[in-house]
């Protein structure tokens, strides 16, 4: 019946169906559709309207500001309250696919009616910028209480999303709790925090030799990295339908493999990009070959924090433990990512033994975990100025493929990691420009549209992002949090 459904044209949205909440235990819907789907007269869109409560999505997208807020700031404000979420459907969770929290959380609007991992830190740093520590700490708890769960926080609260993560962002977000209340409110989830940590190098004892791969762990022979990975390697129940239609139209590719590459590039955040392919078509992706920078960089950052952390608790062992291991993946990261003739960072493909030529934001995070040195840190800003800053901020790759994680979209996320990776390096005047840029263009399109959205186009005014498998979403929450936090960083906010 799943099958049935997600190949058919029943919905626009392959999310559709699997957020979709059975009427009655789904045995009996299953026993039902068997005995009635040889029925010449059987209509499949009535029987799933009949035993599936369906989500609409054009309520789930009205955030139209219905002109009650006098500026893009108060408009952010006054969303927060109604992208909290905190499920207490019985029903939906038993027979559905959603999955319940402790705490409530922010959804990022739209189609994401649940809580996602990555996207919640960019919206914690908004939160905290709109006095609302509330709901970092819920977040927080929510975080610790699905390593407690799951070993790991999941991708989002689906239970079609558990087979994989996001970039480690725990740390990041417990952090904002620091800044507030002092070192005493990490150690609550300090064991959570290490948890984490030991799941991203989980399998490293089974490593075999240089150029080997095990789950998330990658041996170079003189060191161990960080690549994506998925549990699962079958089409994502999300998107059923693209993922088949991409296999079918490469038959020579492993299918298992094709499906794991997709799944974990869906793990990076980056669903889709150039950067993941050997050209620039899906067809060639190849995300668990690549040892991506950006991933490595936000784990050294997680080491110099656990490190951090340890050492003021007293934990002298597990402080040098975590000071060695960050000390290692420095030295690798500059090895096998740093770029010295292009000044630039770039991912590592182990299979080929060389650095790819896909030019990416990525190579913002060494400086925002402090990983890059000075003379790198330099470099890397001057091509941001010269190759990637535009009309409304930096494009996210160099390359236009379609995929919306390339050229000329820009992304929120990927600008808090550069802005706050020049500010640290001391390109302050770089970081206040891009942060401005980003900002106006986003009051720009609020002040036209009524709306924060998931992704813009940033080559010029006021365009609205594009691309990807679903059509442009509202809310939004990591838009929000990125450009409220930016707007209190710098001081953009309107003059009235």
């Amino acid at each position: 019946m799943f099958e049935a459904v997600q190949r058919s044209d029943i919905f626009e949205d392959s999310k559709t169906f699997v957020d979709s909440v059975p009427r009655m235990d789904p045995d009996r819907i299953h026993e039902r559709f068997q005995e009635r789907r040889h029925d010449p007269a059987f209509d499949l869109r009535s029987f799933v309207y009949e035993h599936f409560e369906v989500p609409n999505a054009s309520e789930d997208t009205e955030y139209d500001s219905e002109q009650t807020a006098e500026s893009m700031a108060a408009h952010i404000r006054a969303l927060w309250p109604r992208l909290v979420d905190h499920p207490d459907d019985e029903q939906a969770i038993e027979y559905g696919s959603l999955i319940g929290t402790p705490e409530p959380y922010i959804t990022p609007g739209g189609r994401f009616r649940e809580l996602y991992y990555w996207d919640s830190y960019f919206t914690a740093e908004g939160l905290a910028a709109s006095d609302r520590f509330e709901d970092v700490e819920n977040i927080v708890e929510n975080f610790a209480w699905a390593v407690e769960e799951f070993g790991y926080v999941p991708n989002a609260t689906r239970e079609y999303q558990t087979t994989r993560t996001q970039p480690p962002l725990f740390a990041e977000t417990v952090k904002i709790l620091e800044r507030e209340r002092g070192t005493e409110a990490v150690v609550p989830y300090l064991d959570a925090l290490d948890a984490e940590y030991e799941y991203w190098m989980s399998g490293r004892e089974e490593l075999a030799g240089a150029g080997t791969a095990t789950r998330r762990v990658v041996d170079l022979g003189d060191a161990v990295l960080n690549r994506y990975w998925d549990e699962s390697s079958g089409p994502r129940r999300e998107s059923y339908d693209e993922d088949v239609e991409l296999a079918e139209r490469v038959p020579d590719r492993d299918r298992e493999t094709l499906y794991r590459d997709i799944r974990a590039a869906a793990e990076s955040g980056w669903d889709f990009s150039s950067r993941w392919c050997r050209d620039e078509s899906m067809e060639t992706i190849r995300t668990t070959e690549l040892v991506p920078v950006d991933l490595n960089a936000l784990l050294y950052g997680v080491e110099r924090d656990l490190a951090g952390w340890h050492a003021h608790l007293g934990n002298d062992a597990a402080s040098e433990a975590y000071v060695t291991a960050a000390q290692r993946r420095a030295e690798a990261i500059d090895q096998y990512c740093w770029d010295d003739e292009a000044g630039f960072y770039f991912d590592y493909s182990f299979v080929e033994g060389d650095r790819t030529t896909k030019w990416t934001l990525a190579a913002t995070v060494p400086l925002y975990t402090g990983l890059a040195s000075d003379e790198q840190a330099a470099a890397v800003a001057d091509h941001l100025r010269d190759q990637f800053l535009s009309r409304g901020g930096l494009v996210t790759t160099l390359t236009e493929s379609g995929e919306q994680w390339d050229a000329p979209n820009g992304w929120a996320p990927l600008h808090w990691f550069a802005v706050l990776g020049l500010e640290r390096s001391g390109h302050d005047e770089l970081a206040r420009e891009i942060a401005t840029r980003w900002v106006d263009h986003a009051r720009t399109v609020y002040e036209r549209t009524g709306r924060m959205v998931e992704k813009y186009d940033v080559t010029a005014d006021g365009r609205l992002g594009g691309g990807g498998e679903y059509e442009l979403q509202d809310g939004f929450g990591w838009t929000n949090g990125v450009t409220i936090a930016f707007q209190e960083r710098y001081g953009l906010f309107e003059q009235h």
